[in-house]
């Protein structure tokens, strides 16, 4: 089983989604950090970021391991690796290919079948798991994503906005796997809210329909 939490970088998935899986029992999935994973791995090989069938033949390849807050490559620790800011660029070119997402999506419904998971993406519950029993949808303004996602890496805000702005339209825009909130999902704005808030509300959300007791 799964709950879902999609949307925009910036938007406080990853701190959300984690602190949802330790107040529910479930382990996080961050499908994030699988996409950067790829990235970094082609990046390492020289693998062409626009060729789409190399990158799936890559993509088909690779160990990636969740487990303990720690991301594995092929057994190697890439925690921080796949957080510097070439990893991230990459990342979002890389994903745009469906035969990397072809393989990304098969490891990600592998894993959800096994066990209990929050998995946070940007087509978690329109792809992956379209059939999630809870899908949540989190947004905030712009300029706020951009104050956090600066706060976390030290660089300017301005320059980390016009890479969001970027990025976003290559997220919504692209056809497989678009940014997009599921017809069904709940959608919280976390502009001006802390994760504590947000967290309790998902919670509320997965008691409210029994998913827990």
């Amino acid at each position: 089983m799964v709950i879902a939490i999609d949307g925009p970088a910036g938007a406080g998935k990853s701190t959300v989604a984690r602190g949802t899986a330790d107040a529910l029992g479930f382990t996080y999935l961050d499908s994030g950090a699988m996409y950067r994973s790829v990235a970094l791995a082609a990046l390492g090989a020289g693998t062409p970021l626009d060729d789409g069938e190399a990158l799936g033949k890559l993509a088909r390849g690779l160990s990636i391991e969740l487990a303990g807050g720690e991301v594995r490559l092929d057994g190697r620790d890439v925690s921080a690796e796949i957080r510097s800011p070439e990893a991230s660029a990459a990342a979002s070119r890389v994903s745009v290919h469906p035969q990397v997402r072809e393989a990304m999506v098969a490891q990600q419904r592998a894993l959800i079948e096994a066990a209990d998971y929050v998995a946070e993406g940007r087509d978690i519950g329109t792809v992956v798991s379209p059939d999630a029993p809870l899908k949540v949808f989190l947004t905030a303004s712009a300029d706020e994503r951009a104050r956090r996602r600066a706060a976390e890496s030290g660089r300017p805000v301005d320059e980390v906005l016009a890479e969001m702005r970027d990025r976003d339209g290559r997220d919504t825009e692209r056809e497989h796997g678009a940014l997009r909130a599921a017809e069904d999902a709940v959608e919280l704005d976390t502009t001006g809210v802390s994760i504590d808030e947000v967290v309790a509300r998902v919670v509320a959300l997965a008691r409210d329909r029994s998913l827990v007791t």
